[in-house]
């Protein structure tokens, strides 16, 4: 007999509802979900959810965890840690390590070292370039959620900038497309144009202008061009312009009909282009945050069901890497400790409701990718469950954060939702905020996809 674990006396947001119950897990998987009123069943474990939401797993489509090669910056232990903590449950890894993912033994040596380190559920994208497109036809379909083509400035050989190369990997991939949308030529045009007014390195306010939202939205136009040519399943990453969000509209809500989707990151939800002055180059991302009223248009798009689902786009680097301005200054930082939290914050200020937020980061990405049997909060799913105490407050402090590069663009930021326990396919892999690394560990799995849903 499998052990039994009952959490009683929880909110299960789940479905577009959130109701009084309780959930029985067995084993890995939730054998009941019981609602108030229902009798419960004994269990060999009893977990007092005092009130708490109770949500299925964050799944993150976007996360740089610089495993191998850039260890220094995070690595697939500290950042899946890091991630479980805020209630991040599986996550999928992009291919720009050193050495890149773009062949099929570095793809396999990822899920091996992922297999005894990762703190979380797992999966690697296949990195495209402009002459590995004989690839794709050999990725293992069922555990790749997708090929990642840079359509913008990027690591190494991974700028994929030929037409004819990102015909034959749109054609090709037998998995869906998932691009980073900036378009080359123009950022190189208002580099040499900012640099010319502001010397070698422009401040950082001049990010935005540089990586501007014509390089976003005119290589988000050539993404959709191409998906509708050859029929390929397009997901366009990191949304930040107004402009692009229009794009994508017109479409139906139901995943299942959509031939391009479109994600949108915690930090261009939460900041805008004012937060350079107080900041820096700790809000420095590519494609970069921009104005409040972009800000507002993604927001609306999320609301509006243009925009499909929230990711983070975790990519940590150490302090002094982002010592510089709008050229020097790395780009990235580290937020997948906190982008559930985060979201629950914009919930309090009215931005979003709470079972938005479950369908946009726990059951949009399981839908979209095809994730087997995680997503929800399901009889005979996996039990990948999230409890957070929601009548907390406290604030980020650097003694908090559990990512290896040890800061965060939120340090001093007040929270009034926290995330107290996690359950990784069954196991109570997080006690009252304190992770338990070795059994996170031994509940990990990689990730099964069907790319047919």
């Amino acid at each position: 007999m499998k052990e039994t674990t009952l959490i009683r006396d929880v909110r299960i947001v789940n479905e577009g509802r959130t109701t009084p119950g309780a959930l029985l897990i067995e084993g890995e998987r939730i054998a009941r979900i019981l609602h108030e009123g229902e009798e419960l069943p004994k269990a060999d474990h009893i977990v007092e959810g005092k009130g708490r939401l109770c949500l299925p797993g964050v799944i993150d489509d976007q996360v740089h965890f610089r495993d191998p090669g850039l260890t220094h910056k995070g690595d697939i232990a500290s950042e899946s840690s890091a991630a479980l903590l805020g209630g991040v449950t599986s996550w999928m890894e992009m291919p720009n390590t050193n050495p890149q993912t773009t062949t099929l033994e570095a793809w396999s040596d990822k899920m091996k070292h992922a297999e005894e380190v990762a703190r979380g559920n797992y999966a690697f994208y296949f990195g495209a370039t402009n002459d590995n497109a004989d690839l794709l036809p050999h990725l293992d379909i069922e555990h790749t959620p997708g090929v990642k083509v840079f359509m913008g400035a990027s690591t190494g050989n991974m700028l994929v900038d030929d037409e004819e190369a990102l015909r034959r990997i749109f054609g090709t991939s037998p998995v869906l497309v998932a691009v980073h949308s900036e378009k080359e030529e123009i950022i190189r045009a208002n580099k040499a144009k900012y640099q010319a007014r502001y010397g070698e390195d422009p401040p950082v306010q001049y990010h935005p202008l540089i990586r501007s939202r014509e390089a976003c939205y005119e290589s988000t136009v050539r993404a959709i061009r191409l998906a509708k040519e050859t029929g390929a399943k397009l997901h366009v990453l990191h949304l930040s312009t107004a402009e692009e969000v229009e794009l994508f509209a017109g479409q139906s809500s139901d995943l299942r009909q959509k031939q391009c989707t479109a994600e949108v990151c915690v930090h261009h939800l939460w900041y805008h282009d004012r937060d350079y002055d107080r900041l820096g180059t700790r809000i420095k991302w590519n494609p970069a945050v921009k104005s409040a009223e972009d800000r507002e248009a993604l927001r609306e798009g999320l609301r509006a069901g243009i925009l499909d689902i929230i990711a983070t786009d975790h990519a940590p680097h150490l302090l002094s890497d982002k010592e510089g301005g709008a050229l020097k200054a790395a780009s990235g930082g580290p937020l997948a400790q906190f982008s559930l939290v985060m979201m629950l914050e914009l919930c309090r200020r009215g931005v979003f409701e709470q079972e938005q937020v479950v369908r946009w980061m726990c059951h949009r990405p399981a839908e979209l990718f095809g994730v087997r049997e995680r997503g929800y909060l399901r009889e005979g799913y996996r039990a990948d469950i999230v409890l957070v105490d929601d009548g907390c407050e406290w604030i980020v402090t650097p003694e908090l954060i559990r990512s290896k590069c040890g800061w965060s663009p939120l340090e001093g930021e007040c929270f009034h939702s926290r995330v107290t326990d996690v359950f990784l396919n069954g196991a109570h892999v997080v006690r009252e905020g304190t992770a338990d690394e070795g059994k996170a560990i031994t509940a990990a799995e990689a990730l099964e996809f069907d790319h047919n849903v």
